[in-house]
C-alpha cells in the first residue's frame, strides 16, 4: 500500500522540538557521508519557480530515500491567496523502489526550514543570546522563532518587515505564545540589527537589506531567504567578515546567500569555514570565540524534507487509525 498523508496529519504529529531533532539528525549523517543528495534542480518560470530534491539517507536508524517537488511564487498570496511555497514529497524504500507514502510537503518545508535555523543558532551562536533581530516577518519568521527557542533563552525580539501589517500580526501573536519576552515591531532594519546576539533574515530580496555596520561583534545570523541564483540578503562586506558555515557546498554556491558575492569574485571557496554537518560529526569546531561574528547559509537540503517525512510516516503508523492508500498493484 502507497499512504496518502494529508497537511491535517502532518501537522498532528510534526512537533517542534521532533522536528529539531530530525533535522539535527539528518545534517549530522550528511555530514558523516552517509546520505546521497544531488544538488536541487529548478524550473524556471515567469512568476516562480519548481525545484526537484531527491535524496537517500542510509544510517543505522534511517533508511530512507525520497524526492520533494516544491514551487516558490513570491506573488501567490496576492494572486491567488495561496502559500508562497507549496510541496509534495515522495517517500521510496530503498530496497525494493516501492513509494510507500505521498505527503504533503508544505508543512514539512516550513518546519525543516525554521528547524536548521534553530540547529545552527544551538552550534554557532553565543549560549547567552539573549536579543533577537528577526528580518521579515512572514510564515517563515514564526518556525524559526519557535525553533530558535527551543535552544536559546530569548528575552527580547525585535521584528522588522517592509509591512506594519505583518510585524504587528508577528508580535501579538507570539507575545501570547511566550509572554515572558518581549516583542518589539521595529521599522528601522538598522535598529533591530544593533546589539542584537542573533540576526535572523527570511526574506526573498536581491538588494542586500543588511548592513555590515549594523552588525556588533559576537553576533550570530541566520541567512535563511537566499534559496535562489541571485537572491541577496546580507552586504557583501558583512558576508565577507563572517565565519561562514553552510549548508552543502553545491547549493549554496549556485542559490544560497554566499552565491552572488561567489558569482561577481568576491567570495571563493577557500573562504568557507565549514558545513553545518560537519560542525555537528565533529569535525570541526562551531563558535569558538565570543567575538567571532558567525553566518549560517541555509539554502535547504533534500535530507531535511525526507528524513522529516519518514519520521512523520512512522509516527502515523504507530497510531490505530492509519492514513488512507491506494493500491499501486
Amino acid at each position: 500500500m502507497t499512504y496518502l498523508i494529508t497537511a491535517k496529519e502532518v501537522e498532528s504529529v510534526l512537533t517542534y522540538p521532533l522536528s529539531l531533532k530530525t533535522v539535527e539528525t539528518a545534517f549530522k549523517a550528511f555530514g558523516q557521508g552517509k546520505t546521497c543528495q544531488p544538488p536541487k534542480s529548478y524550473l524556471i518560470f515567469k512568476d516562480g519557480d519548481l525545484r526537484s530534491m531527491p535524496a537517500y539517507i542510509n544510517t543505522t536508524s534511517m533508511k530512507i530515500a525520497g524526492i520533494k517537488s516544491v514551487n516558490v511564487h513570491p506573488d501567490n498570496h496576492n494572486k491567488f491567496g495561496l502559500p508562497t511555497v507549496m510541496a509534495t514529497i515522495l517517500l521510496t524504500d530503498p530496497k525494493n523502489g516501492f513509494n510507500i507514502a505521498v505527503l504533503d510537503g508544505t508543512h514539512i518545508t516550513n518546519m525543516r526550514t525554521g528547524a536548521s535555523g534553530g540547529v545552527a543558532t544551538k552550534y554557532l551562536s553565543r549560549k547567552d543570546s539573549k536579543v533577537m533581530a528577526l528580518i521579515g516577518a512572514g510564515a517563515q519568521a514564526y518556525t524559526q522563532l519557535h525553533h530558535i527557542m527551543l535552544t536559546r533563552k530569548l528575552k527580547e525580539v525585535r521584528v522588522y518587515s517592509r509591512s506594519n501589517e505583518s510585524m504587528d500580526r508577528f508580535c501579538k501573536k507570539m507575545s501570547k505564545v511566550y509572554p515572558r519576552v518581549s516583542f518589539l515591531t521595529e521599522p528601522d532594519g538598522k535598529k533591530a540589527c544593533r546589539g542584537a546576539d542573533i540576526v535572523t533574515a527570511t526574506t526573498p530580496v536581491r538588494k542586500p537589506i543588511i548592513r555590515k555596520s549594523w552588525i556588533g561583534p559576537g553576533t550570530h545570523i541566520n541567512g535563511i531567504g537566499a534559496d535562489a541564483k541571485g537572491k541577496q540578503e546580507l552586504e557583501t562586506a558583512l558576508t565577507k567578515s563572517c565565519k561562514i558555515v553552510i549548508d552543502e557546498w553545491q547549493q549554496a554556491s549556485h542559490s544560497g546567500e554566499i552565491n552572488a558575492p561567489i558569482s561577481r569574485g568576491k567570495l571563493n571557496k577557500k573562504d568557507i569555514y565549514a558545513e553545518i554537518g560537519e560542525i555537528i560529526a565533529g569535525k570541526k569546531k562551531g563558535r569558538t570565540s565570543d567575538d567571532e561574528i558567525t553566518l549560517f547559509d541555509s539554502t535547504g537540503l533534500a535530507i531535511q524534507d525526507i528524513s522529516t517525512a519518514y519520521v512523520v510516516y512512522n509516527a502515523l503508523m504507530k497510531k490505530q487509525k492509519r492514513p488512507k492508500s491506494i493500491n499501486m498493484f
